[in-house]
Parts: structure tokens; sequence; C-alpha cells
């Protein structure tokens, strides 16, 4: 038995630059941590030549063509296995739909799992790569490439999307207690609302090739993903939640279904509370908040937005890796 355990990761600015129909046009930028919520893969030899997989349903198949989980069905084919495995999976958190970087995170950790299987040694470029070609060029997901690199990698990154398609991990150089005072600023509250990712991406790949307007929206959002850099490696948090409002500001513009009544309504309470910015996590329309706020203030927030409960993580400074061998 092998298992594998892959954090998720929070994005705080550039998002949406790491789509194709944008990064092949313009070097994409952002700003994102690895947390400590995460992804655990079972992966175990079958005694017999059968597929079963568990995941909120489970599937017992004869072959890898049968299997109806996509991500299991065509890492298995991209790695030559054709049966005799058993794959289960479990997170720390609800993992569809909520802005974390769940579906990318099983398929960097799903990765991980089955080289192991075969033997194979690969490094987090690799994981990261082989997820993006997974999602990306087999299945025609219509996501970015951030979450598979943060996943992969782990810990606090200035992560930029080139337009010949190659990606850059940089970590962040800061001093630890600038880190440490983030963590203790940052608030994430979990509204209960799950969302499709594709249809809201689907629009913005769309906006990004076809408006002018929203191309340039979406260079001032990697503008700010560079000045959050900057300021972060002078060590200065006085303007991270200035920065993460004026992305989420811009964000906003770039799609319909990002936010809404009920969410500008949560997000102005919280600013009205103390939250100096903030923003929907992943691609919008539900999941997760965070807010960047003093910690005095958070007690506050969390009070008056009773209907969202609040979730403590902490930054994760390791990305996918193999927990047990048997």
């Amino acid at each position: 038995m092998i298992i594998s355990k892959t954090p998720f990761r929070t994005s705080f600015v550039g998002g949406g630059s790491d789509l194709a129909s944008f990064y092949e046009r313009s070097e994409g930028a952002v700003v994102s941590v690895a947390i400590d919520k995460f992804m655990y893969l079972w992966v175990n030899k079958k005694f017999d030549h059968d597929i079963r997989v568990s995941y909120s349903q489970t599937e017992n198949v004869d072959s890898v063509g049968q299997v109806k989980h996509p991500l299991v069905r065509e890492a298995l084919k991209k790695l030559d296995i054709d049966g005799g495995i058993e794959i289960a999976s479990i997170a720390d958190i609800p993992s569809r739909g909520t802005g974390l970087g769940s579906s990318s995170a099983y398929a960097v950790g799903l990765l991980n799992a089955l080289h192991v299987y075969k033997k194979e040694y690969a490094s987090a470029e690799e994981l990261a790569q082989g997820a993006c070609e997974l999602e990306i060029d087999i299945l025609k997901e219509p996501i970015g490439k951030q979450d598979q690199y943060a996943s992969a990698y782990g810990g606090f990154n200035f992560i930029r999307f080139h337009q010949d398609g190659r990606v850059s991990v940089d970590p962040i150089i800061c001093l630890k207690e600038t880190r440490k005072m983030l963590e203790k600023n940052l608030l994430m509250l979990y509204t209960g609302r799950t969302r499709s990712a594709s249809n809201i991406l689907k629009n913005q790949k769309k906006n990004t090739e076809n408006d002018a307007k929203k191309f340039r929206i979406m260079k001032k959002m990697v503008q700010l993903a560079h000045d959050l850099r900057d300021e972060l490696q002078k060590n200065n948090l006085d303007s991270f939640g200035r920065i993460l409002h004026e992305n989420w500001e811009l964000k906003k513009q770039m799609a319909g279904g990002i936010s809404d009544l009920q969410i500008d309504g949560w997000y102005e309470t919280g600013r009205k509370n103390g939250a100096v910015g903030g923003k929907i996590l992943g691609a919008g329309g539900g999941g997760f908040f965070v807010f960047y706020a003093p910690e005095e203030k958070h007690e506050q927030i969390i009070q008056a937005l009773p209907e969202l409960r609040p979730v403590k993580f902490e930054f994760e400074y390791q990305g996918s890796k193999i927990i047990f061998i048997h």
C-alpha cells in the first residue's frame, strides 16, 4: 500500500493569468500558498486484475477504459497500468467546488502514488507537468496551471506562466515573522456554497480572448501579483489587504458568476467589521472566502457573518509527498 499526502492551496492575487488564453499573449503571475489541508490517496495492489476506485462513489470494473473517474482513468493510461489496482481518496475539507484547487491536488497526489507504485521517482516539476497534461491537454478542462504547481511544490510562492508554456516557481523570500503575522491576519470562512468552476472559467477564457478591456484588467491583476511579491519581500504587510481588495474588485469584472449580491453582501460586511481586503478563492461563485484583517478583528467579523463557517489553517511548506509505503 502507498499513501500520498498533497496540500490544497490559497491563491491571493493574479488568478486567471494562468489560463493559456492569457499567458500565451502576456506572461501571467500569481502569489499563492499551499495550506495544511490535504488530499490523501491510497493505492494498493489488488489480488485479481480488476480495478476498484473509491471516492464519493465506488467503482469495480474490469478494464481501465471502463473507469468513470476521468483523472483515474487517464492517469492509469498515462502510466501504462492496466489493472490489478485499488485507489481510494479522502480530503480534510469539502473538496469539490470550494476554490482550494482540490481537483489538481487529486491529480498531483494520484500521479505521485502511481509513480511510486511503479517503483519510479517523480520530481515536483514532473508531477505538476503531468497533472497539467491530464487536466488541460487530455481532459480539456478549462483551467489554468497554478493549482497543479502549488500542490506539487508546496510553500509560499510567486508563480509565473511564460508565453512558451513554461512555469517558474519562485519562493517568496521574507522574514519568518512576516509569514507568521500574515498567517495570523488571514481569516478563512466557508460559504457552504459550491459551484462549477468550469462554467465561470469558460466565460473568463472567452472574455480574455475576445474583449480587449478584460485583457487589460487581467494585465493589471498580474501587475498586482508583482507588486504584492515586492511588498512581501520588503517585509511590508501594510499593503497586503489593499492589494487583495484591488485584485478582487478587478476579478469580479472578468466574468459573470464570480460574484453576486449575496457574496458582495458578505464581503462588504467583512470590510465594515475590520477586514482590509479579501476575495472568494478559486474561480469564484462560492466555496471559501479569505479576508485579510488584524487578528483582533477576526472574532468581530465571524460574529457579523454567522452563516459562514471559520476554518483555521496554516501555510504548508512541503508539496505532495509519500507518507506510507508497505
